[in-house]
């Protein structure tokens, strides 16, 4: 991997992390675009830390008010919310410590699993857009998320660990469809995943994955975590308006014709 595939990787991941198209899948459609090999999968934790990063940034004033409140030992709306959080987080901890070998495997499963599950990406989009404009008056009232809404939520996060299926559109899609507002469904999908993929990089960091990648340096990494941090400035804010002005059936329309090249691609 050169330099300047480390910096378009990232580009791409930062864009498409926060935008309901798969930031994973379209890394994996990008290196098979321009034959770029990677035997592990560092680079992607790299990225994904940076846009995790920028969310972090871009939330920095909420996070810092459910972190005050978290120290003052007493259970509030601010602490009510973490445990929300931390439940979330369940699904995607069981997968990553009883199937983290099999995700590694789908990384490599090449465009015909990408394909399909942006087309699953794109069935989950447009069905959450359909029942949300149903009652869109409540929808943009909303009620807040809840524990019930959080462990779907949760699943979500824990299925769209298969490359080409939107973390943030499985998570966004599910929240609308269990009827949370779009605001607090766009924030909770971004701060749930916070914790999950800092962890990866911490573990990849103290296991000296990073130091072991036979597929990028640290100038690549380093680019790598730079270009998807600015990008994911970008991406995180527009996800935010566009949300909330339920606009998805177009991001649904780009996973179905993307979904279907790769199907096509990969057949013939």
């Amino acid at each position: 991997m050169s330099w300047f595939e480390a910096i378009i990787l990232g580009l791409i991941q930062g864009l498409t992390e926060f935008l309901p198209v798969s930031s994973s899948g379209h890394l994996i459609i990008a290196k098979e675009l321009f034959g770029i090999e990677t035997h592990d999968l560092s680079f992607e934790v790299v990225v994904h830390a940076a846009t995790v990063l920028s969310t972090i940034v871009v939330f920095r004033k909420y996070i810092w008010e459910l972190l005050r409140s978290l120290f003052k030992f007493e259970y509030n709306e601010q602490t009510r919310y973490i445990l929300l959080i931390l439940v979330s987080m369940i699904p995607v901890m069981i997968v990553g410590f009883f199937f983290k070998s099999y995700v590694e495997e789908l990384f490599g499963s090449g465009l015909l699993v990408v394909g399909l599950a942006l087309m699953l990406t794109a069935l989950l989009l447009i069905l959450s857009e359909s029942l949300n404009r149903r009652s869109d008056s409540k929808a943009q009232q909303g009620q807040p998320v809840g524990w019930k809404s959080a462990i779907w939520m949760g699943v979500a996060q824990a299925v769209a660990v298969i490359p080409g299926l939107s973390r943030s559109g499985s998570t966004i899609a599910t929240g609308l469809i269990c009827g949370v507002s779009r605001e607090q469904v766009t924030r909770f999908s971004f701060l749930m995943v916070l914790i999950p993929v800092l962890g990866e990089a911490f573990l990849e960091l103290v296991g000296g994955g990073f130091a072991a990648s036979s597929s990028a340096g640290e100038l690549q990494l380093l680019l790598g975590f730079i270009s998807a941090f600015l990008s994911g400035l970008f991406a995180c804010k527009v996800m935010i308006a566009i949300v909330q002005k339920a606009r998805l059936k177009w991001f649904a329309l780009y996973c179905a014709i993307v979904g279907i090249a790769c199907v096509v691609s990969n057949l013939f």
